[in-house]
């Protein structure tokens, strides 16, 4: 004989809510913004086509080759190219298609820290010293740094966003914490 009382159910019904809840504070909705983060993935990609320096391309400097030695990469530059592919490229497109809040402000993170490298690897190319054969910066790095700035922008603005049904939720949260808290002030052990 099973005993279904009223609370049970009440509780699973609350559970579910809960869960609920969980799971749309953990996804973005990046709206319009999920289209200018798609382009400028793309444009991230053709930026490694492009003359990173002299006769070195993105890719080149990516793999080490020995066009990218030839041109003296710096440090800078190939931890630029790197942070660009894997948190730009990679995990950029991975929050876009997952639409998880996680993957989107771990995109966020690396562009912010691969803006930094970017603004250091072209002062690397502009700083050579006479007797070296490197060139100066090329179009390619200079792209990748402007849409890696983009990007990054945009990722603040969808990470730090909040749907209506997200608002909505945390609403709710709060009034129910404050209601089991006046509960416990005045002493009332079963709201029931």
């Amino acid at each position: 004989m099973t005993d279904n009382r009223p609370e049970d159910d009440l509780e699973q019904y609350r559970k579910d809510i809960d869960a609920a809840e969980r799971k749309v504070t953990s996804e973005i909705d990046p709206g319009l913004r999920g289209v200018v983060v798609a382009v400028g993935v793309l444009a991230l990609l053709l930026s490694f086509a492009l003359p990173h320096t002299g006769g070195a391309n993105g890719w080149d400097v990516l793999v080490g080759d020995d066009s990218a030695l030839a041109e003296s990469i710096a440090l800078p530059s190939r931890v630029f190219v790197w942070l660009t592919l894997v948190f730009g490229v990679v995990i950029g497109a991975l929050a876009l298609v997952t639409r998880r809040w996680a993957l989107a402000w771990l995109s966020l993170a690396g562009c912010a820290v691969a803006s930094v490298f970017g603004m250091l690897a072209i002062w690397s190319r502009q700083t050579l010293s006479p007797a070296d054969p490197g060139g100066g910066p090329g179009i390619g790095l200079i792209l990748g740094w402007i849409v890696v700035l983009v990007l990054t922008f945009h990722w603040i603005r969808v990470v730090w966003s909040r749907t209506a049904v997200q608002l909505a939720a945390e609403q709710e949260r709060r009034e129910k914490t404050a209601e089991a808290e006046q509960r416990s002030i005045w002493g009332e052990e079963n709201p029931a």
